[in-house]
């Protein structure tokens, strides 16, 4: 039986830094984030592998916590600290470096956690634009390809 991808993009608005930087990432800054998931498996009866609306219901709540947030690493305090000061700022804490690699693969985790409860999805397929020119790639293997009776 084959298998088909289907694919949706989002975008937000998103503020980070990364302390361990030598340059101006180092800095407080933003960037226009493009995602885009891909997901693999085999079509139902009507030819479909997923609705695109039922996988928009899926990653719209991720991207509504990151929109206009700051993502910040728990283990900055420079940052942490000012957010306990100032607590009137959106920002989503998480327990690594915002680096574009890492927040692929924490989305695509987010996702993935998502789609297992749904079933009839092989893969998953995350690539996240940090800028209009660099991004990060993520896959997850969801449910290994049914093997035809022998």
């Amino acid at each position: 039986m084959s298998t088909i991808r289907i694919a949706k993009e989002f975008r937000w608005e998103m503020g980070h830094r990364l302390p361990f930087h030598s340059s101006q990432c180092r800095n407080i800054h933003g960037h226009s984030y493009r995602l885009r998931v891909t997901i693999e498996g085999t079509p139902d009866a009507n030819g479909m592998v997923m609705d695109f609306y039922e996988l928009s219901a899926l990653v719209e709540p991720i991207i509504a916590m990151l929109d206009h947030a700051f993502i910040c690493d728990s283990g900055d305090e420079t940052m942490q600290r000012f957010f306990r000061d100032n607590p009137d700022f959106k920002v989503v804490h998480v327990p690594f470096t915002t680096t574009v690699e890492n927040l692929c693969t924490w989305i695509a985790a987010h996702i993935a956690e998502r789609l297992r409860t749904r079933g009839g999805i092989e893969r998953l397929h995350v690539r996240l634009y940090e800028t209009a020119t660099a991004f990060a790639d993520y896959s997850i293997v969801l449910t290994p390809p049914a093997q035809p009776a022998s």
